[in-house]
């Protein structure tokens, strides 16, 4: 059974339709579905009193086993709504992170919805029932103040919490060696993002040729697939498929996938995956690049790609940007229909400008050193007084992105700074060693 105000204003048809989504997603069947509308939440039960009568009753008369309701709830609302209607109340965070819950299958997805789950639980857990307050104590070996019910839970989800933020935080370590390795050599990332089920694991198995698992629902897939992509002209990079977004998605959820979240926050390009036969894709672009600002990624340059022109009978073209740059591109993933037009202009922001820059490589990394020489990239060379070495080089800005951010390597860029990408700019240490600052 769905429930759905809406505030201020009539409850939008298209928002019903999308929770209707998510609770099928989750594997409800939806018997009933209420709407209404409030200038403000009733602090006891969201929803009026007359309104939260009327829930009980239809919720009877259908024989509901769960009340959905596609709004945050307070623990103190969600209590009393289970006590008035007597059956279980779910928020939509608690709805999303039960589809979360169903859909991770690697190890790291599985810690990460459990840290979100638990972390959502322990707010709930303030006298949501009797056994909670009972005492232990009074009998052999228990004896003292005893600790109620309640604080044993809460103490044990605690516990719980920080076993598995440290077993996140060790798997987000070794995530980070296997971004550093690939560092060393400088190859590109792409990651798609975009809100969910606008088509992007069908684009990410049609660009790539990987087994992705497809599925028209919302959160199909909810761990990272990364691949290497050949573009025209024999560049190469890694493509990587990230989880969904969707509006209102739960802080407990993006600040749990934080670091599968990283594959989009240190890419180089960002494929902004739009389903183009949408009514309301603006409204998803401006929640999946909020998210993106959330996550770090605001910045990072992007290719909007709008997909499912088959529903709307388009022709694949690409539109530029002032500066001649492939901005967006109208492709439908599902029929193969403008990939050629998307992998060329993956190809052309990628190598789009090549400029002059400095690098500083400590003594340690004589390997990285070789493989600049052996690309013919360096241009001047000259010995630093702490035993490291200073590269004037040429390359792309995908290339020095990459060099910006592995370990010990410092860049500073020739260019004026309206020139450099906002990633790369965001990476980049101004100041420069004293025995180097004659270079150019």
């Amino acid at each position: 059974m769905l429930v759905r105000l809406g505030l201020g204003a009539p409850a939008d048809p298209l928002d019903i339709e999308e929770f209707t989504q998510l609770a099928t997603s989750a594997g409800a069947q939806p018997v009933a579905t209420i709407t209404g509308r409030r200038e403000r939440p009733d602090p006891r039960y969201f929803v009026g009193s007359g309104k939260a009568e009327e829930i009980r009753a239809i919720a009877e008369a259908h024989s509901a086993d769960v009340i959905l309701v596609d709004h945050a709830l307070s623990p103190s609302q969600e209590r009393n709504l289970e006590k008035l209607t007597g059956r279980r109340v779910l928020d939509r965070n608690g709805l999303i992170l039960d589809i979360f819950a169903q859909r991770a299958r690697s190890h790291e997805g599985k810690l990460q919805v459990e840290l979100a789950q638990l972390k959502h639980i322990a707010t709930r857990l303030v006298r949501g029932w009797t056994h909670l307050e009972r005492q232990r104590g009074g009998s052999i070996g228990l004896r003292g103040p005893g600790e109620t019910q309640l604080e044993t839970d809460r103490r044990l989800v605690g516990q719980r919490v920080r076993v598995l933020s440290r077993r996140l935080e060790k798997l987000q370590l070794q995530r980070e060696t296997g971004r550093r390795a690939r560092a060393e050599i400088p190859v590109p990332s792409v990651a798609l993002v975009g809100y969910t089920n606008a088509g992007k694991s069908t684009l990410f198995r049609a660009m790539t040729g990987a087994d992705a698992y497809v599925a028209d629902q919302l959160f199909a897939t909810l761990d990272p697939l990364v691949r290497r992509l050949r573009l025209p002209g024999g560049t190469e990079c890694v493509f990587a498929d990230t989880v969904g977004f969707i509006r209102e998605l739960p802080h407990e959820l993006v600040a749990a996938f934080r670091s599968t979240l990283t594959e989009a926050r240190e890419a180089t390009l960002l494929l902004h995956v739009i389903d183009a036969s949408d009514p309301r894709r603006d409204e998803h672009i401006d929640a999946v690049n909020a998210v993106l600002e959330e996550i770090g990624a605001g910045a990072i340059a992007q290719i909007r790609v709008y997909n499912k022109i088959d529903r709307l009978e388009a022709a694949p073209h690409v539109e530029r940007d002032p500066e001649g740059g492939a901005a967006r591109v109208w492709i439908s993933a599902a029929r193969g229909e403008g990939l050629d037009l998307l992998r060329t202009a993956i190809a052309e922001r990628l190598a789009r400008s090549v400029r002059t820059a400095t690098l500083f490589l400590p003594a340690g990394l004589g390997a990285l050193r070789s493989r600049l020489f052996t690309a013919g990239t360096v241009q001047a060379e000259r010995a630093l007084e702490d035993g490291g070495t200073a590269l004037t080089v040429q390359l792309p800005d995908v290339e020095l992105l990459a060099l910006a951010r592995t370990p010990g390597v410092r860049v500073e860029v020739s260019a004026p700074a309206a020139n450099i990408s906002a990633a790369l700019a965001g990476l980049l240490e101004s100041p420069v060693p004293p025995s180097a600052a004659d270079l150019h």
